[in-house]
């Protein structure tokens, strides 16, 4: 018996003519060969099964062919080719990084490479799902993509390109394959089937294509498995028994018994799905697709959008065209919400036929939400909205009057509708109203000012503050000046004597004082240690300075004078560094334990 060879294995393509959907790659690639402007290091990413490895393998076949095609193809024909067609080559090594992803084995691939190749003029390293790669692989692989000998060319290979470091997609030229149209997988899986002599109907292509999702190798497999269960005839009612998929009818049917409103009839037919086997997220799932390609053949520009099985295109527009646009928008949102929650509920069974009885009823519920054919928001409620309202007391006693030549200016705190009290004008005395149950919110009344007549800004803060607060004015700054200066500042000296701060007393005494602006002056002592001593009162004696002037804006710096060398103590003098070589200097054992442990001072 001869070993049987699954057909994405038999039918892998061996040129790049023969690559399905990927012809935006294939062209590229072959220009590049025939050019002579190969790059280094190639990444091919893309969903799986679409050709990613294929494309590798045949480049690497047809950049060491020795008689190549005019438009690029490899000749099949040549020792490199028949070799490599038998798994023989030498020039073309693969590595699963999924499973040899750690440090050495791209050590051992970098070793590689190092070797020229025996025949040939380029030695091919294909990583396939390269993404599997450890940080640290990535990074001892650097160097070597960056800048590899002449003859060595790297493909790299993967799923998921944005799990790749940066620093290796920037090496590298990118080719982003796509899905495979469900056309051109219909037309590959059609070739196979007449060249292995299989009857396979096109719906029933169309279905297999529907369910690989744009992958070629899923299909194929899909197709393998089959022709085995029906023996080598594939048609569409086998097909979807095999792959059990739910055929189109039974929604057509319960799309008729929910635009009658037959709910029995529904569940009746949903109990018959169930009774197949069809589990309840399917039956949501696959009745959220139907309307949906319902609604995309509401519109003709969205007509393209439909896949569905060759002969059913006629019977979704004619049943879209009698179905309403607001019923099959309102029924996938029921469905989307049903299929998210069906893992949460406890009886599946009952939730599914809880959605099934919200569509049956969805076209009342619209026809009651519409008025005269248009579609009308509904109110919360028809009445007026009851609210609570809260008097405001007037700034003036009650019983103040308001000159009748003022005028009066009527600002309601809320919006109302109708005013039925109108207050006259020439009215000479207002009072607040008593607020009854049906009576008009509050009005607040204020009167304007005659005009020449005008306040200062402290009258109208007085009138406004009343007693309550105490208004002051703002009091004028006054000029810095020596004199005044010297004055706080013996003052100042007077009040550290009183805290016993005598060492800071005596510093102030003897400082010198000299003004430089309206807002700055600076202060001269003898020594180091004065200014620090004037430092430390800096905070408290700029308080005081800027009550005593009325100026927030005043300052000083301390300045030390050099005439006099100052007296400071040799522990203050020295830094760290210099502290530890006078130690070790009186005391050279410190320094043979240091040496001997091996200790780092930290200076």
């Amino acid at each position: 018996m001869d070993n049987f060879i699954v057909s994405a294995r038999k039918y892998r393509p061996q040129i790049f003519n023969t690559v399905v959907g990927q012809q935006h790659i294939t062209t590229t690639l072959k220009n590049a060969i025939k050019n002579h402007q190969l790059a280094h290091a190639f990444l091919f990413c893309g969903p799986r099964g679409v050709g990613k490895t294929t494309c590798a393998r045949i480049l690497a076949k047809t950049i060491n062919c020795t008689h190549q095609t005019p438009d690029g193809e490899a000749c099949n024909e040549c020792n490199s080719c028949i070799s490599f067609d038998a798994g023989t080559s030498m020039n073309i090594h693969e590595l699963d990084a999924a499973s040899n992803n750690s440090v050495d084995d791209i050590r051992a691939l970098v070793e590689q490479v190092r070797f020229a190749p025996q025949a040939g003029k380029f030695k091919v390293y294909i990583v396939d799902e390269v993404h599997m790669l450890s940080a640290s692989a990535f990074n001892a692989f650097l160097k070597t993509l960056e800048e590899p000998p002449g003859y060595a060319i790297f493909i790299l290979a993967t799923t998921e390109k944005h799990k790749i470091l940066p620093t290796i997609l920037s090496r590298c030229q990118i080719f982003d394959f796509k899905r495979i149209t469900n056309n051109d997988t219909v037309e590959h899986l059609q070739e196979i089937a007449d060249k292995e002599s299989i009857k396979a109907e096109k719906a029933a292509l169309q279905v297999i294509a529907q369910k690989s999702e744009g992958c070629m190798r899923d299909s194929l497999s899909i197709l393998d498995k089959i022709v085995s269960f029906t023996n080598g005839e594939v048609t569409y009612q086998n097909t979807l028994e095999h792959l059990n998929i739910l055929d189109e009818d039974y929604f057509f049917k319960l799309l008729e018994c929910m635009q009658q409103q037959d709910m029995a009839g529904a569940m009746m037919l949903y109990d018959a799905i169930n009774r197949k086997g069809f589990e309840g997220d399917l039956v949501l799932n696959g009745f959220a697709e139907f309307i949906r390609n319902l609604l995309v053949c509401k519109d003709a520009k969205s007509a393209s959008l439909l896949e569905v099985v060759e002969g059913l295109q006629s019977k979704y527009v004619s049943v879209a065209s009698n179905t309403g646009i607001s019923y099959l928008v309102s029924a996938l949102n029921i469905l989307n919400d049903a299929e998210i929650h069906f893992k949460m509920a406890r009886n599946k069974r009952l939730h599914v036929e809880l959605c099934l009885i919200k569509l049956s009823f969805l076209q009342q519920a619209i026809q009651l939400a519409t008025d005269k054919g248009a579609v009308i928001k509904k109110k919360r409620i028809d009445g007026p909205i009851a609210f609570r309202t809260k008097q405001i007391q007037p700034m003036a006693p009650p019983n103040t009057t308001v000159p009748a030549a003022a005028k009066l200016v009527i600002e309601p705190t809320v919006a109302i509708p109708n005013i039925n009290n109108v207050v006259s004008a020439n009215q000479s005395s207002i009072t607040t109203p008593t607020p009854e149950v049906n009576s008009p919110a509050p009005i607040q009344i204020k009167p304007i000012a005659q005009p020449g007549v005008k306040k200062s800004l402290l009258d109208a803060l007085r009138e406004k503050a009343g007693s309550q607060y105490e208004i002051q004015e703002v009091k004028e700054a006054e000029i810095l000046t020596l004199e005044k200066l010297q004055l706080f500042w013996d003052d100042y000296t007077h009040q550290l004597e009183k805290q016993l701060k005598h060492s800071a007393a005596g510093t102030f005494k003897i400082a010198g004082l000299e003004i430089e602006s309206d807002i700055h002056f600076t202060v001269t002592v003898s020594a180091l240690t004065a200014q620090r001593f004037v430092e430390h009162e800096k905070l408290e004696l700029l308080e005081q300075l800027h009550k005593a002037f009325n100026n927030r804006a005043i300052n000083f710096t301390v300045l030390v004078s050099a005439s006099e060398k100052e007296d400071v103590p040799l522990h203050l003098r020295l830094n760290s560094k210099q502290k530890y070589e006078r130690i070790a200097e009186q005391y050279p054992l410190v320094k043979e334990l240091k040496e001997k442990l091996k200790l780092e001072i930290d200076y």
